[in-house]
């Protein structure tokens, strides 16, 4: 049942460990992030190290729990690395005993689900199954990464409206089926793709595939209590990918289009992991209940809980007072060094990103 999207389970992990382990893309992946200047001068080699490293590690990873263990440790790294904070509140609005749809904003490919889990990690509540969308798995061992680590698969390129609507509405069941049969917590982004721009807005779309698997039987309120959805605020104080969105968001303003490169998402992935990020915050919001008219109120009632719980940093401040022409001194800018070799119309989209969550807390004021 939902085989072509389920993540995987703990009797096929031996399987595709021993697949991924065989796998030249991954060892080189691998080898580009751990072994730079061996991976630049022999390339062979570095694989190889790899490959061996994994083959080790491996030994002691039989089940998903152990999988997961293992990223946790590599997280902890991570913001050891790359964090000067991460924080996290509103625990104590989650019912361990009662599975959640959390739904995030979206600024991180992988970190922002990856904090999620951390934060549920370190309080003892069990992980989630996170949405991953088919674009990004564009190789085999990518969509096996993914699976073994309590992913499902969201259809994004089906080349027929009915296509389309046969995978949402399969996805839609299996997100019910899972948190009302497999007793199991989910995360999804609140759209689809990054808020370039640093607005946190929820596509009614996605509420509406949610949906599709009520019935007309059913009203919105009963539903909604057994969906039980979350809304989770995502703060990062510094974007590490913040300088490339400016200049896909420039590109696009000027000619319409922007086109990625052959791995521009891989990068944005890898510059997500190891860029310097400051503080990071996970703030979890009240859940979602009550009678909605549609799918667009209750994308407006989770938009309104991620804005009033976002957390606002000196780097949004001072974005906004530039925007605002209040003065702020160059020492004074924490953007100051990534606005450095941009262009002014690139710059100004810098300045906006980091600027409109305080615009959008100010719009909730009026």
């Amino acid at each position: 049942m939902f085989d072509d999207i389920r993540p995987y389970r703990n009797d096929e992990v031996a399987t595709v460990i021993k697949k991924l382990i065989n796998e030249p893309a991954l060892q080189s992946s691998i080898a580009s992030i751990k072994l730079p200047s061996i991976h630049k001068t022999v390339p062979k080699l570095a694989q190889l190290i790899v490959k061996m490293y994994l083959k080790v590690r491996s030994r002691k990873v039989n089940s998903i729990d152990d999988i997961q263990q293992e990223v946790a440790k590599y997280l902890y790294h991570l913001i050891e690395t790359s964090c000067t904070n991460f924080s996290y509140n509103g625990i104590d609005k989650i019912d361990p005993n009662k599975p959640s749809l959390f739904i995030s904003n979206h600024r991180d490919i992988v970190l922002d689900v990856a904090f999620v889990n951390l934060a549920l990690y370190q309080s003892g509540i069990t992980t989630v199954e996170a949405a991953v969308g088919d674009n990004l798995l564009n190789q085999p061992w990518v969509s096996d990464l993914m699976r073994l680590n309590k992913s499902f698969i969201v259809k994004r390129s089906e080349k027929t409206k009915r296509a389309m609507l046969t995978a949402s509405k399969n996805l839609s069941s299996y997100i019910h089926h899972t948190l009302s049969e497999s007793k199991q917590n989910i995360w999804i982004a609140q759209r689809e793709g990054r808020a370039k721009d640093g607005i946190d807005k929820t596509n009614s779309a996605l509420i509406s595939m949610l949906l599709l698997n009520k019935g007309k039987e059913r009203n919105i309120a009963e539903y909604l209590e057994e969906l039980n959805i979350i809304p989770v605020a995502i703060s990062y104080e510094f974007d590490p990918c913040d300088r490339d969105k400016a200049r896909e968001l420039a590109a696009k303003e000027a000619t319409g289009e922007y086109i990625k490169s052959e791995n521009e998402d891989f990068d944005s992935i890898t510059r997500g992991l190891v860029g310097k990020k400051g503080h990071v915050h996970i703030e979890f919001c009240d859940p979602i209940l009550g009678d909605f008219e549609d799918s667009k109120a209750i994308a407006q009632a989770i938009d309104t809980k991620i804005i009033a719980n976002y957390k606002l940093y000196d780097s949004n401040q001072k974005a906004y007072d530039v925007l605002n022409n209040t003065p702020v001194s160059t020492e004074e800018n924490p953007l100051n060094n990534r606005l450095q070799q941009l262009t002014k119309e690139q710059r100004q989209w810098l300045l906006t990103m980091y600027a409109n969550p305080v615009f959008a807390k100010e719009s909730l004021k009026s």
